[in-house]
């Protein structure tokens, strides 16, 4: 915090809103590679050099409880899952703070035979979470004992789900290979009804945070659609990226076009996030985009994100929004999981902030890979926030999970001094033990005489 900050506060000429945004926007823009790790179990004294992972097949989908901010959920390539405590008290071992899980899935266990796709807290308390996988399945858990109370399969690989983080309805939409957005209903137990326009398989969804009915979905047919699934026809329109207009003057999410091939991305979409307000809807594609909607016009913003984007797989690639709490109005601040390293972006510019990278050491693979194959060993595969903190979690397909915290000029610079009051200590000892040197040869060399005739 500024002086002039500190003296605007003092004489009410801001806020302390205002105040508390300026202080938390700082920290967000000071996120840093933290040295905690994560893993299944503490090195050995047999085996010191053993591998720490958070999951030894690599971690695919984690999620961060939105209520206390204290429980991370992460699943695995290879069919577990891990729940950990990030208020416990982390075990120091070789120099590092390392967390173990609160309690585990292994991948022996037969609640999934394949890969996790996604994970989803329960919308209203952390007591219960969802997940997804190749397997076909969608399963909820019970969050005290890690075994499942529901299973829906849904008879194709389910690349994504999500939950209404304000709805009553419970239902859940989950993004499969078929060309229909499935709904589920927790409270039933049984699959509702389906969402028919897509011509692809569907990649990603998103419930709008404002409108409990309100539903996007990405395909691998490039188009975004929105829905009101109380409705018979449910599609309510379709986004189109050569659109920076929309329709003026009408209602929101009214912009039903009678082009209906409208493509948001020449290729397939697999990541969707609203903002808070649901005023707008962020979409990524593997045409290397990611581009930024009005969500009451349907229009294009044409926010330009520059030629850096990375995207090809069809598993999840969904940005993170910071709080809008932490930030200056209209200073929105996104985070991209960008293959190796994570782009942080101004949303509504498009501006490059951040490019934030893990140390070599923090890499837990490095790997080879065979000629023309992409190396992505240390791909980073989903990002979430912690609640009531400036912290940022990042899970990594070699099996790691990073934390990312503030680090400001001050703390750089209280750092420095420290260093070099160490350095300077360092110093004097050295030259302390130099002349006691100089005085020790000096003795061994003097002559010694006796007395005597």
């Amino acid at each position: 915090m500024t002086t002039q900050q500190l003296v605007d506060r003092a004489y009410g000429i801001s806020s302390h809103n205002a105040t508390q945004r300026a202080v938390a926007s700082r920290l967000v823009h000071a996120l840093q590679p933290s040295s905690l790790n994560f893993s299944e179990q503490l090195p050995s004294a047999d085996d010191p050099n053993q591998r720490q992972v958070a999951h030894i097949s690599g971690v695919n989908a984690l999620t961060i409880d939105r209520f206390e901010g204290r429980y991370l959920l992460s699943g695995g390539a290879d069919s577990s899952i891990a729940l950990w405590d990030l208020e416990a008290e982390p075990a120091v071992a070789e120099g590092h703070s390392t967390y173990t899980p609160l309690s585990t899935v292994r991948k022996t266990a037969e609640e999934h035979k394949l890969g996790i796709t996604q994970v989803s807290f329960y919308p209203f308390d952390s007591l219960a979470f969802l997940t997804s996988s190749y397997d076909h399945t969608v399963k909820m858990y019970s969050s005290e004992t890690l075994t499942p109370s529901a299973s829906f399969d849904l008879d194709s690989v389910v690349y994504n789900i999500s939950l209404s983080p304000i709805a009553s309805h419970l239902l859940v939409a989950c993004g499969t290979q078929h060309t229909n957005v499935r709904l589920v209903d927790l409270r039933s137990g049984a699959s509702t009804h389906s969402l028919a326009g897509h011509s692809g398989a569907i990649l990603s969804t998103a419930w709008s945070p404002t409108r409990e009915h309100i539903l996007a979905s990405g395909a691998t047919d490039g188009s975004v659609r929105f829905w009101d699934v109380r409705r018979s026809k449910s599609e309510l329109g379709v986004l189109d990226h050569e659109d920076s207009v929309g329709v003026l003057g009408e209602s929101s999410f009214s912009f039903t076009r009678n082009h209906s091939q409208g493509k948001a991305h020449r290729g397939p979409v697999n990541g969707i996030v609203w903002t808070q307000d649901g005023h707008h809807l962020v979409t990524c594609g593997h045409d290397q985009r990611i581009r930024v909607w009005d969500t009451d016009t349907g229009a294009n913003t044409l926010a330009n994100f520059g030629p850096m984007v990375k995207n090809s797989d069809l598993a999840p690639c969904i940005p993170l929004l910071a709080p809008v709490e932490y930030l200056q109005p209209e200073k929105d601040v996104l985070f991209y999981p960008n293959e190796r390293e994570i782009l942080g972006y101004e949303l509504f510019e498009g501006k490059l902030l951040r490019r934030l990278r893990r140390p070599e050491q923090h890499r837990r693979v490095h790997e080879t890979h065979a000629k023309g194959q992409r190396n992505v060993k240390d791909k980073v595969t989903a990002l979430a926030w912690r609640a009531h903190d400036v912290e940022m979690y990042s899970s990594h397909a070699d099996g790691s999970i990073s934390a990312w915290k503030p680090r400001t000029e001050e703390d750089a610079e209280l750092d420095d001094e420290a260093e070099a009051e160490q350095e300077a200590r360092d110093e004097n000892k050295k030259r302390k033990r130099d002349v006691l040197d100089d005085i020790y040869q000096g003795l061994m060399k003097k002559p010694i005489t006796f007395g005597g005739d």
